[in-house]
Order: C-alpha cells, then structure tokens, then sequence
C-alpha cells in the first residue's frame, strides 16, 4: 500500500461518524471536536478523493451514492481495527455479551437457568435484549441470537436450543364446556399472540381454517401473554414446555398440538468468537442436553 496516496485518518474518522450519526454536532460529540471541525475534514476528504461525499438535505444531511458505499466500507474497516485492538488489550475478553431472543423464551426457559450460568462463569457478564424484533448480528455488537422458526421451514442445518411441540392452550373456565374437536371452532374465541408475530393466522391456515372476518386478538409482549391466558383472557398458540405445568395440574386444557413444530436455535455473527461468547454457547448446549423437552 502507497501510504502517501491515503487520505487522513482523522478525515475518515470523521465522515464515518458523520455518516453514523447523521448530524455534524453528533459526529463532532463522538469525537469530541467542534462540528466545525467535522466539516472541515470531511470537506477536506472530498477534495482528496474528488468526489461529493455528502449533500444537504433539507436541514439534514443525506449521503451521496458515493459516500454511501465508502461509509458501509469505512464501518466495516474500523469495526474491524476496535476488535483487533480489543482483542490485544484484553477487553474484547471482558466486555458483556449480549443476547438477544424472543421475551417469551427469555422468561420461561432462559432465565430460570440463568443462575447456573452464572455460577460457572461469575466473570462473564450478561446483557439480555428480550424483544420480538429481528436484531442484525454484526461484529462488534449483539454476541448471539436464539432465534425460533417453525421446524419445517428450516433450510439449514441450526444448533438448537428446544426443539418442543407447539399447543394450544387455554383455561377451563374460558373453555367451559365446548368440546373443540375443529381449529374452526377457535375463530370466535379471544386470542392472545406476540407482538411481531403472525403464528395464530398462520396455525389455522394449516388447519385449513378460512377467516371470514378478523378474529379477536390481542397482541402484546411474550412474557405478558402466559399470565393473561392463566386469567383467562384468551387462548394462545404457545411452545408446550412453557405450559407443560398448567396443562398437568389442569389449570390449561390443551386444545390441539403439533408435535416438535417449534426450533430455538443459536445464531451468531460471522468470524471467530469471542471467548465469554464461546463459553455461553457452550452452557446452551450443555442445558439443551441435560432437558428433556429438548432435541438437540
């Protein structure tokens, strides 16, 4: 590499924190200097490489074809150089690794083994993001997914974490004494389902049920879901394992079932890593044996 034909470091710091955050004062706080000096920079890389990098936009700034695709190049690139210097400076082995899955899974089946985890590995700091949203794994951020799909969809061989039956549950009282032998029976009763989520259209569908009007729903976080069915605010479609107490003593009747139809499975980001990670992936693993609604 011709180091003399290279622009500044500090011209392409700035435009990749300009192009981050969107505003010259932002950029300006990430690097604590003036936005003055975040213009003078970037305006001296343009000149360097004799392009228009970014244009106004209003009261904001919008990135140029061209800077558009220096900044994906530029993110990439230093991404690249924090995890290096991480790495030799032994925070990359110190830094909280951060989990992200489904509220709902995270409740009934992460949390309650939580302590083990812990306890073998009291230097390793956790940091769950519980949410229905697909957060993307990049290098430098969320560590580790659990992510779930219905088994038949998978395209690909996953390191699973649950492997279990998907149920359809709901309290006595709300059931009364209907005997539900037809999916098409549900469509008047209340339904319950995770926000982000389509599974209840989705399940009738398969069973070959036709709407013909929008069913009573409700959708709100999966951790809430469980407690609302057990009053008896509607019936969901929910993995058996989360339920399987409830259905015993009698406090849930189990409508219908399909068996091993739902997969938690971890997801990673590309490359190696990290230690702490590798240490967590190997707990999932290892509590994904030893339970036995697993399938690993």
């Amino acid at each position: 590499m011709n180091w003399a034909d290279f622009p500044s470091l500090n011209s392409l710091k700035a435009f990749s924190a300009l192009a981050e955050s969107g505003s010259y004062t932002k950029a300006g706080a990430a690097l604590n200097v003036s936005h003055a000096a975040v213009s003078q920079q970037v305006k001296a890389l343009e000149a360097r490489l004799g392009t228009t990098l970014v244009a106004r936009n209003g009261r904001g700034i919008a990135l140029t074809e061209e800077g558009t695709a220096l900044a994906r190049d530029l993110q990439a690139g230093f991404t690249a150089i924090r995890r290096g210097v991480e790495a030799l400076t032994g925070l990359d082995s110190i830094r909280p690794v951060q989990v992200t899955t489904s509220s709902a899974f995270a409740v009934m089946w992460l949390m309650p083994r939580i302590v083990d985890f812990q306890t073998r590995h009291p230097d390793i700091t956790l940091m769950l993001n519980p949410t229905s949203q697909i957060i993307e794994l990049k290098p430098g951020g969320v560590d580790l997914a659990i992510r779930y799909r219905d088994s038949h969809k998978l395209d690909r061989k996953v390191e699973a974490v649950l492997v279990a039956d998907m149920v359809v549950v709901g309290t006595p009282a709300l059931i009364g004494e209907r005997e539900i032998t037809d999916p098409a029976m549900l469509v008047e009763m209340p339904w319950l389902q995770e926000l982000g989520t389509n599974e209840v259209a989705d399940w009738l569908a398969r069973r070959g049920v036709t709407l013909e009007r929008p069913l009573m729903i409700s959708h709100m976080p999966g951790n809430l879901i469980m407690e609302a069915v057990r009053r008896g605010d509607g019936i969901t479609y929910t993995v058996r394992p989360f339920v399987e107490k409830e259905i015993k003593s009698g406090q849930l009747i189990e409508l219908f079932a399909d068996k091993a139809f739902g997969t938690f499975y971890i997801q990673t980001p590309p490359g190696v890593p990290r230690p702490p990670v590798k240490a967590f992936v190997q707990w999932l693993k290892q509590q994904a044996a030893v339970d036995p609604a697993s399938n690993l």
